[in-house]
């Protein structure tokens, strides 16, 4: 299979699609150019906003506004007036400087969002409904990649630069992880493994940044079960949307001069109908 492109947004880093199916509307951000992105593909609207920060994650609030890790903090955005508010500051601010990277919220609405930094020095963080941060997992590289699986029970994790997915139990009614245990490695000539989503089946989508593909793997026994080829080496994230939640939305990001020469669409949005359906996204619990 092959995905076609959606949208050409050239994004230097475009990241972190979800689908609203409230809205019926697919959001992302371009990190780089500090866009937040949103497309409506019932009448095919496009639209972007850009802030003064870099923006890289979106979540929908139960509160119906969008939730956005920035630069120096997590903001509830209000769509409605543009109102930004800041909820949470960066914690790594005034030591290691690293900026936030992928997010995503448990089944219970917590938002999980870790950082990316240099020799280990990130971390991964819980951020509850009162708005209470949490660290969670420290002494990591590039945070990405974080789903549950079907019976709530098991979180997978990615620490990019390690090529492997981790499994911690977990707990959703206190939302606290343990016992890690490694449960997909990727071939590092595959490409390193970036973001995540889970299907209906239980099976994990990976994106592979320098690899031109997002794959299919079963967290049960680690094994690669399907291959979606992208017409851009820099695969970042992917999320499942439409009303049916059976397409597959994939975000990329450019690459150098001479790879955009041969993917004149790097850094586009691009969509494949796999034959799987997603599950409905997790709304961050908002109760301030």
């Amino acid at each position: 299979m092959k995905a076609r492109l959606v949208i050409d947004t050239q994004s230097t880093l475009g990241e972190g699609p979800i689908w609203s199916p409230i809205a019926q509307k697919l959001y992302w951000v371009d990190i780089d150019r500090c866009l937040l992105h949103w497309y409506d593909p019932a009448i095919q609207l496009h639209q972007s906003i850009v802030f003064d920060q870099k923006i890289s994650t979106v979540v929908p609030s139960t509160d119906g506004a969008l939730i956005l890790a920035m630069k120096d903090g997590v903001y509830s955005y209000d769509t409605a007036n543009s109102k930004l508010q800041l909820i949470v500051s960066n914690p790594e601010n005034s030591t290691t400087g690293n900026r936030f990277n992928d997010g995503k919220c448990d089944p219970s609405g917590r938002l999980w969002l870790g950082t990316m930094g240099n020799q280990q020095s990130a971390a991964l963080y819980r951020i509850d409904a009162d708005y209470n941060i949490q660290t969670m997992v420290s002494n990591i590289s590039t945070s990405n990649g974080i789903v549950w699986s079907l019976d709530q029970k098991s979180m997978y994790y990615i620490d990019s630069n390690t090529y492997k997915v981790i499994a911690y139990d977990f707990d959703n009614q206190t939302g606290q992880i343990s016992n890690p245990q490694e449960v997909i490695t990727i071939p590092t000539n595959m490409g390193m493994p970036d973001g995540s989503t889970l299907d209906s089946e239980g099976m994990i989508w990976i994106a592979l940044w320098g690899g031109y593909a997002v794959t299919r793997w079963n967290p049960e026994n680690g094994k690669l079960l399907a291959t979606i080829a992208v017409p851009s080496k820099n695969v970042t994230a992917c999320a499942f949307g439409g009303k049916k939640l059976d397409l597959l939305y994939i975000t990329t990001a450019q690459a150098s001069d001479t790879d955009l020469n041969q993917q004149p669409n790097s850094g586009g949005l691009f969509v494949v109908k796999p034959g799987t359906r997603g599950i409905e996204a997790n709304f961050f619990q908002n109760k301030r």
